[in-house]
């Protein structure tokens, strides 16, 4: 089971021409961990890459992580030795890709931050640093370190969150209301939807006991 989450901004926008072509790196390899304890292992983006090469397809260029606010499109993705390159083009005809070029112009914003799901990873027990090692690449925003950071770091607190209690899920253990509810919240479900989840999958009907032994089927259903 893998879980949306995404990086903190990366200040490394390389160029923006007039036409609103711009390059930058949406995420750096290796090196001191992030943040929220995260260090991006080289590779980690390759088999993501040449999946959307052979479908013809490209992340999706967002504002902010906004998927209700595409900007314009990627035109190249690559993989170097510092990072994640990206070249792409913001849509001039639409109000938030001229605000964007705007802002990147003069200066006042110059950050990119990806969204991705979690395919491999590995965690330093002694550390808590977790080495991301093959990620699935869904989108790659332009952001505002300011305005986004809290929201980042709510987003992957949730993610490591789900991921921690898909493992136990896995291992068979049986999840609380709240852990479920948790759960659900880290796998993109509204407040009110995770909630009235939990309501049914695990105070369920009948006996507790097999309320609560359909409910870890159910779990496992979704988890696959």
């Amino acid at each position: 089971m893998a879980s949306d989450k995404r990086t903190a901004p990366h200040l490394e926008i390389k160029a923006l021409d007039k036409t609103g072509e711009f390059e930058g790196y949406g995420s750096t390899f290796g090196g001191e961990p992030d943040a929220y304890g995260d260090v991006i292992a080289p590779g980690a983006y390759s088999e993501s890459l040449e999946e959307h090469k052979s479908k013809g397809t490209m992340p999706k260029l967002f504002w902010q992580h906004n998927p209700d606010e595409p900007i314009g499109k990627w035109l190249d993705a690559n993989e170097d030795d510092h990072g994640l390159l990206m070249h792409g083009r913001l849509n001039m005809d639409v109000q938030r890709g001229r605000e964007a070029y705007a802002l990147l112009k003069a200066g006042d914003i110059d950050g990119l931050s990806i969204g991705y799901r979690i395919k491999s990873y590995s965690v330093d027990t002694e550390s808590g640093i977790w080495t991301l090692e093959k990620l699935d690449l869904r989108e790659v925003s332009v952001v505002s370190l300011g305005a986004n950071e809290n929201a980042v770091v709510q987003s992957v607190k949730a993610a490591k969150a789900a991921h921690d209690l898909t493992e136990r899920l896995k291992a068979g253990d049986r999840l609380t209301e709240r852990e479920f509810e948790t759960w659900l919240k880290g796998l993109g479900f509204s407040n009110s939807q995770a909630e009235r989840a939990a309501r049914l999958h695990l105070k369920g009907q009948g006996e507790p006991a097999n309320a609560a032994d359909e409910s870890v089927a159910f779990l496992r259903a979704l988890a696959g």
